[in-house]
């Protein structure tokens, strides 16, 4: 059983709304359920599985600016502010962080709902404690 993890977090890495799907869907879907939660701020980083035209229209009409590498098959390149964009370390900082819980790394819970709770248990006790 394989999932992924979708993340919102704010700028000091620490995270406000966590999601969970499979492994093999695709991150819009992560993208979509985490979108009506954003909450107000300028900018929104996210890695290149976030790249569709419909999300940085939403995040255009809520007053955001993508700050997204485009996908390497997109015809014409996207452009994005390099320098901002590797603030995102943090963000991958968090998920390492996370992965120290070993019952997180290794995910011994096969309920997803049990899972997403123990997430959401370690980051209350890393980041907000």
């Amino acid at each position: 059983m394989n999932t992924k993890l979708h993340a919102i977090c704010d700028s000091q890495g620490r995270p406000l709304d966590l999601f969970i799907t499979a492994g093999q869907v695709s991150d819009y879907t992560g993208a979509r359920a985490l979108l009506g939660s954003l909450p107000n701020v300028k900018w929104l980083l996210g890695d290149r599985g976030y790249d569709a035209d419909w999300f940085r229209e939403a995040l255009k009409d809520k007053g955001i600016h993508a700050c997204i590498p485009g996908r390497k098959q997109r015809k014409t390149p996207i452009k994005y502010d390099k320098r901002r964009y590797k603030r995102r370390n943090r963000i991958e900082i968090m998920f390492g962080s996370l992965k120290d819980w070993r019952r997180v790394a290794t995910r011994y819970d096969r309920c997803p709902v049990v899972f997403l709770s123990a997430i959401a248990l370690a980051a209350t006790v890393i980041y907000w404690l």
